[in-house]
């Protein structure tokens, strides 16, 4: 990767729909020429795909949005907790994390009892010892 290649995703991390026109204009290329190095990073495993992100407040209808934090049981191994979790309903992502906990899970939940449901399934079902669970209000994105 050179320097054309970091300022390629530099613009496509800002806006990963910008047309090749404008990206070729942005980081001094013609647009075939920014286009056959988007094509080549994508097929080298460098660009991996893109992506819409959604304020996840607004996204499927009413409904909590929640981050929890997990905490694994000394029994549970990392695989097992995110092939479990990623199949639970509501779940929408599980990061691996550092800190004081072993997971960051993002989920919806209908309504509070659905988000008691849940937790009470991460830890039957996935090996959770412990959570702690934030409700989003709101979100903003930068560019």
């Amino acid at each position: 990767m050179d320097r054309l290649d970091r300022d390629i995703l530099g613009a496509l991390r800002e806006d990963a729909r910008i047309s090749y026109r404008d990206l070729g204009t942005k980081v001094g290329l013609s647009a075939n020429a920014a286009a056959d190095r988007v094509r080549r990073m994508r097929r080298e495993g460098v660009i991996r795909g893109f992506t819409t992100l959604v304020d996840p407040t607004a996204d499927a209808g009413p409904g909590l949005v929640v981050f929890i934090d997990v905490s694994l049981r000394l029994d549970t191994t990392n695989e097992e907790f995110e092939k479990v979790a990623l199949k639970l309903p509501g779940i929408t992502e599980v990061v691996h994390v550092t800190g004081d906990h072993d997971y960051l899970v993002r989920a919806r939940a209908a309504d509070p009892a659905a988000l008691d449901g849940l937790l009470r399934r991460l830890k039957r079902e996935a090996g959770v010892a412990r959570s702690n669970t934030r409700i989003a209000l709101r979100a903003a994105s930068g560019p």
